[in-house]
């Protein structure tokens, strides 16, 4: 329990450390950066400390809080919100790390910008970690509040309109939440003559309840997860908010927080509605398979680099949900490892194309082409974080694909099949896009107005000719540096490790998905027919 308040409180009194040196920004970068830097070492103590054959929960503590209704700040962390705190804590210093130089208002702090970030970490670790349904309404709500300030302070020209549509969308969701979990409460006090916010409490009581109770129950959560994740028709906040955010914080948008959708079907929607998870799952995969054509299709028009991004983290969304409400394990533990690496693979995407926009000053496609001729790293980088988007076998988003649709197979057959055209559609946006932005000849309004004319010629950094003859001009266009190479570099080695060896993520996450399969009353196919 200490370690896990640790991870919780560390990032907080980093971000209020950060606010008091506003006024000194040379010092701040680097005290922000050394805090998320020990959460990183925290989280690699929790991973190492986490026993995957153990306890359901573990380093769980509880203090009382409002004993009168059953409402305590109880924490614990099972596999699945293990790997989300760690994926939490390792982009936090790549974050941090991009934003040293990031382009952000003049008229705004980059201190302030760091402290809203550590904040945010803080408050996704507690989101992760707390066993009480109330606490987790209350963190599902607050954590808005800094990431509506992130992007309607630091973001784009539309910045203000994003925000606010991300906060109202996302607060509707908890206010509907918030009813599912007092009707929670209200049928437990009616069962057990002693309401609870408890999460494992009301997995026993829920687990009885009438159909007509849980569906209500499943339902209300659904709003709220649904929005969170977000499923098609209920993701339009999205793309507003990847294009308008700075790249940082877009990096958390859609690598972690959306995170908090799909690991709120995980842990609260299943066990607690069991039965109306099951009767609803139809309408769930239905939205999910729409989430990963409609949202490849998107990719695939796309003018805008940042909104691709978030067609892509649509469409693979949709991947998680199939899995998760195709109620077998390995399904399950693949949509669980999808999210993990989903914020790998498209935590390193957004970087690169950050990286990608400082240097043309533009987020339209347009404007851009043939850049590998002259930042032959970025090039590279932008492949292999695309490879690892359309999973590559060999890539760490590979096995989690493969797992979802194999296993979603076994009981849905024409759910994987049509979101097997997914798979396909993504190579093809995702191939497009590095074409048209790093092959050809050097091109784009945003590359030549930015690295050409007067003084270009004695710029120190790679330099090229733009054409033939006396009226050529001369254009620099800088490579990765070693500060960008830093901040990419752990991403790779991620991407190719857990390629050729899952078995780190999918020991700690298997374990969970089973006691979750276990709670909704569910067996595999496979084994209720003799396991082979």
């Amino acid at each position: 329990m200490n370690l896990l308040l640790a991870l919780i409180l560390l990032p907080l009194l980093g971000a209020i450390v950060v606010a008091l040196l506003r006024g000194n920004e040379r010092v701040a970068k680097p005290v922000a950066l050394g805090f998320s830097l020990v959460e990183l070492v925290l989280a690699a103590v929790a991973w190492l400390s986490y026993q995957p054959g153990g306890a359901r929960l573990q380093l769980n503590g509880s203090v009382e809080w409002i004993p009168q209704y059953g409402i305590s700040l109880s924490f614990g962390l099972d596999g699945i919100a293990l790997v989300m705190v760690a994926v939490i804590a390792l982009l936090m210093p790549l974050v941090l790390g991009f934003s040293w130089r990031e382009r952000l208002p003049a008229e705004r702090s980059r201190g302030g910008f760091f402290a809203l970030l550590l904040v945010e970490q803080a408050l996704t670790v507690a989101v992760f970690a707390t066993t009480d349904l109330f606490v987790f309404y209350v963190l599902f709500e607050i954590m808005l509040i800094p990431m509506y300030f992130l992007i309607g302070g630091y973001g784009g020209s539309r910045r203000q309109y994003a925000a606010v549509k991300f906060f109202l969308y996302s607060f509707l969701g908890g206010l509907i939440m918030l009813a599912s979990a007092i009707g929670a409460y209200s049928y437990a006090a009616s069962v057990t003559g002693q309401g609870t916010f408890d999460w494992a409490t009301l997995r026993g009581v829920l687990a009885d309840a009438p159909t007509s109770v849980q569906v209500w129950i499943f339902l209300g959560f659904f709003a709220a997860f649904a929005i969170k994740a977000p499923l098609v028709p209920l993701h339009t906040w999205l793309p507003d908010a990847t294009e308008q955010a700075p790249i940082g914080v877009a990096v958390i948008v859609v690598g972690v927080l959306d995170k908090v959708g799909t690991f709120g079907f995980l842990r609260y929607s299943l066990p607690l509605a069991p039965e109306a998870s099951q009767m609803l799952a139809p309408l769930v995969l239905t939205l999910g398979v729409i989430g990963v054509l409609y949202g490849s299709l998107q990719a695939f028009g796309q003018t805008d680099l940042k909104r691709f991004i978030a067609y892509v983290s649509i469409a693979h969304f949709g991947f998680i949900a199939l899995g998760i409400f195709a109620f077998t394990s390995q399904a399950q533990v693949g949509a669980a490892s999808y999210m993990v690496n989903h914020s790998i693979a498209t935590g390193m995407l957004v970087l690169v194309i950050g990286m990608i926009i400082a240097r043309g000053g533009s987020s339209r496609i347009a404007d851009y082409g043939g850049m590998a001729r002259v930042t032959p790293v970025l090039a590279g980088m932008l492949l292999i974080a695309g490879l690892s988007t359309l999973s590559l076998p060999g890539t760490n988003s590979f096995i989690s694909e493969f797992l979802v649709l194999i296993g979603s197979f076994a009981t849905r057959p024409v759910f994987a099949i049509l979101a097997t055209i997914g798979m396909v559609l993504a190579a093809v946006y995702v191939l497009r896009l590095y074409q048209r932005v790093m092959q050809g000849p050097l091109s784009g309004t945003a590359l030549l107005d930015s690295v050409g004319g007067p003084g270009a010629a004695t710029d120190p950094e790679i330099a090229v000719d733009s054409g033939s003859g006396s009226g050529a001009s001369r254009l620099a266009l800088r490579d990765l540096d070693g500060r960008e190479i830093g901040v990419l570099a752990p991403l790779v080695v991620l991407i190719v490790l857990l390629g050729l060896y899952p078995a780190p993520v999918l020991d700690v996450i298997t374990p969970s998905v089973e006691a979750t399969m276990s709670e909704v009353g569910v067996t595999d196919p496979v084994t209720s027919q003799g396991g082979n």
